[in-house]
């Protein structure tokens, strides 16, 4: 063979395996199961199995934080839920190699706190309280709930000493047991107007302490992630009912109300704190189903930052970028409180003024929004990661934020 012949051959060689490597171009649910990796023929945007692995993979709530730093050789972690022989157990993956592992055995686990410095996660079963070693898995005990107690844990402070959480009643657990649907109980609940109470528990273990109690539905109960002795929590129930989102000084004195209703059949609510602890976002709508706004209380003076956007943008919840920049939502169906006739997509949104600019990324066609994606930035900032069903079962993908060449 020739020289120009051989140069020839190489050449093929060299363009065949660029096409190799060129990812699908796809609608996203469109095959089951999609590849590991594929371009939204709808968005131009990258999107891949963040895991994998038999069984059922759940990322975490939009507001609780599932990120744990690199530390001594070892990679930038994801903590999520995969079911395991009927239970949920958490599970660590490695955000560049994406290699998982498990961290938790045990029967009802549920929770979803990372103790970033402590590099543990706190969560519960049935009536005890567990802090297991992200990386050694070595399990503490915490707490046991007495039988006469019925609490849960929701979050860890700023400096990991304490967790917090809720107290509920004999009745309130009953109408759970009898209306197990959310369409069937939360009315329910909300008219009963049963005592909650909000506690914490010191973190290596200790007497429960009871920081505030009302005849009224506590809930959604948030650590500052910056202020240690801040909690925020929420009065649930029919947002256009309730003036739903308050904080409290766990030291003493009384909550303070971080958004006042102002009109007839306004709603607020799905609260979470900035990165920064400076702020409080949440949806707003003024009135309910008709203006849509995303908002932040600002902790320190009470001014309100409102970013406005349209009825398909509105989203069932919102994150902000690690560097304040960006936020993200998860879209809904016409079924959602927006009534968006085109609002299944994952968007990307960049303030304007007084308003966002979307960007969609992920086509959600095909996705069942009775399970809500919960959107998270990556720790780099360069991914969206999300849940989704649209290959017949629950995963955890992330889709790229820079548009793809391919």
């Amino acid at each position: 063979m020739n020289r120009n012949c051989l140069f020839g051959l190489l050449l093929l060689i060299i363009a065949g395996a660029g096409k190799a490597q060129k990812l699908p171009l796809l609608e996203t649910g469109s095959v089951k199961p999609m590849p590991a990796e594929w371009i939204d023929k709808d968005t131009n945007h990258k999107i891949i199995h963040l895991v994998s692995g038999e069984g059922d993979n759940q990322s975490f709530y939009f507001h609780n934080n599932p990120f744990l730093r690199a530390n001594d050789g070892k990679g930038e972690k994801m903590i999520f839920y995969r079911k395991v022989n009927s239970d949920m157990q958490l599970f660590s993956v490695d955000l560049k190699s994406h290699k998982t592992d498990q961290i938790t055995s045990k029967k009802r686990v549920s929770g979803e706190i990372v103790a970033t410095k402590g590099r543990e996660v706190y969560y519960q079963c049935g009536d005890s309280v567990f802090a297991t070693g992200i990386e050694n898995h070595k399990t503490r005990l915490i707490y046991v709930f007495t039988d006469s107690i019925r609490g849960k844990i929701t979050t860890l402070n700023a400096d990991e000493t304490l967790l917090a959480g809720a107290l509920s009643s004999p009745e309130e657990a009953e109408i759970y047991k009898q209306f197990p649907e959310k369409s069937q109980y939360f009315n329910r609940i909300y008219d009963a107007k049963l005592r909650r109470t909000l506690f914490t528990i010191p973190a290596q273990g200790g007497e429960l302490k009871k920081i505030y109690s009302e005849k009224a539905w506590l809930n959604h109960i948030q650590f500052s992630p910056v202020t240690p002795y801040l909690l925020m929590f929420c009065h649930e129930g029919p947002w256009h009912k309730v003036d739903r989102i308050w904080t409290v000084n766990i030291k003493g004195g009384e909550p303070v109300l971080m958004h006042k209703r102002t009109m007839e059949g306004e709603i607020a609510g799905h609260e979470f704190f900035s990165p920064d602890g400076k702020r409080i976002w949440f949806d707003l709508q003024m009135p309910r189903s008709k203006t849509f706004f995303l908002s932040g209380s600002d902790l320190a003076t009470g001014e309100e930052k409102r970013y406005e956007m349209t009825r398909n943008e509105w989203s069932i919840h919102f994150t902000v970028s690690p560097d304040f920049k960006l936020f993200a939502g998860d879209g809904g169906d016409p079924g959602q409180v927006a009534r968006a006739q085109d609002g299944m997509w994952i968007y990307l949104f960049y303030p304007e003024g007084d308003h966002f600019r979307s960007e969609r990324l992920v086509n959600m066609k095909h996705h069942g929004y009775k399970l809500e994606p919960n959107v998270h930035f990556s720790p780099d900032g360069k991914w969206i990661i999300f849940r989704a069903n649209f290959e017949g079962h629950t995963d955890i993908y992330a889709v790229e934020i820079e548009k793809s060449n391919n």
